[in-house]
């Protein structure tokens, strides 16, 4: 691949660099403004050189699937970095370890992990999103979380340098996990159960189940809120008689009440309108403070 030339400093990359790129084309919600840049490396190599050579005050924004991610209508005053289609690469490698890239989609690692005879990571099929963004914040589905099968991970700083680091030096909870600052996961390490037979038809099972309780054809973010402790965030919202609440285009789900979509052209203000308006009535009507699972990032218009 040919290297790009570039105009604000930064050398010549061998990736995809944009200037003014609109992000309702890059996050699953389908709104939000532009990132001032945009990138897509070619590969590690070429993330490791563009990461040393951006001012060191820059503001950066990881992009997988961009199914966790509210960007508001002002945009983003800075770098977005998006791994999928750049960071794919997923290997097994034997005695039930998988490395899986950051940009590989979680429904990939569930589907070459069964085809590998591994059992444990079909839960990551019910995951829409990336293997960065499920290590970054311990996604789960169909009870199974991220964390519980890492062994090790990738990370990788500002001035490009690529560290391996292991699942102990972390801490992690439910949809929250702490780590270094600055750095940030380009890969992880994963050990599953070997020996098990590839059950192709359980991640359908899952997929299915999925499908009839999600509104998965909808614009959205997947779940808005995290459970809170003993409850369901979906229960709390429908008992508060917020399903079908509107903002704009913005609308909670009549299918599942965690989950807002976009059904007609919202923005991404109308989006975050809403999402508060269903915090503040839960917690009017039943004491509960609703905690997003979504990052809400950039500049209001």
């Amino acid at each position: 691949m040919m290297a790009q030339r570039t105009t604000d400093g930064i050398p010549p990359v061998r990736g995809e660099l944009r200037h003014g790129e609109s992000m309702a084309r890059h996050v699953s919600w389908r709104a939000g403004g532009a990132a001032a840049r945009w990138f897509k490396p070619a590969d590690l190599d070429d993330l490791r050189a563009f990461l040393a050579a951006l001012p060191p005050d820059e503001p950066i924004c990881w992009v997988g699937l961009g199914s966790n991610l509210l960007v508001r209508d002002g945009g983003i005053n800075g770098t977005v970095i998006a791994t999928h289609g750049a960071l794919g690469a997923i290997e097994d490698r034997g005695n039930g370890r998988v490395r899986a890239a950051a940009g590989v989609a979680c429904a990939k690692l569930a589907r070459m992990s069964v085809n590998w005879g591994l059992d444990g990571g079909d839960f990551f099929a019910g995951i829409p999103g990336t293997v960065g963004g499920a290590l970054a914040m311990n996604a789960g589905a169909f009870g199974g979380e991220t964390w519980e099968w890492v062994e090790a991970v990738e990370t990788v700083d500002r001035a490009g340098e690529v560290r391996r680091r292991e699942a102990a030096e972390y801490k992690v909870g439910y949809r929250t996990v702490h780590a270094p600052a600055e750095e940030w996961f380009v890969a992880g390490h994963f050990r599953f159960k070997p020996g098990a037979e590839a059950d192709r038809a359980g991640i359908k099972r899952l997929l299915a189940r999925r499908n009839a309780t999600q509104p998965v054809s909808a614009a959205s973010c997947g779940s808005v809120f995290r459970n809170p402790p003993g409850d369901h965030a979906a229960r709390l919202i429908e008992a508060a008689g917020l399903k079908g609440r509107r903002v704009g285009g913005a609308v909670v789900s009549d299918k599942h009440a965690n989950f807002i979509i976009n059904d007609a052209h919202a923005s991404a203000a109308d989006i975050e309108t809403l999402l508060l308006q269903v915090q503040a009535e839960v917690k009017a009507r039943f004491g509960v403070e609703l905690v997003p699972e979504v990052r809400i990032v950039g500049d209001s218009a």
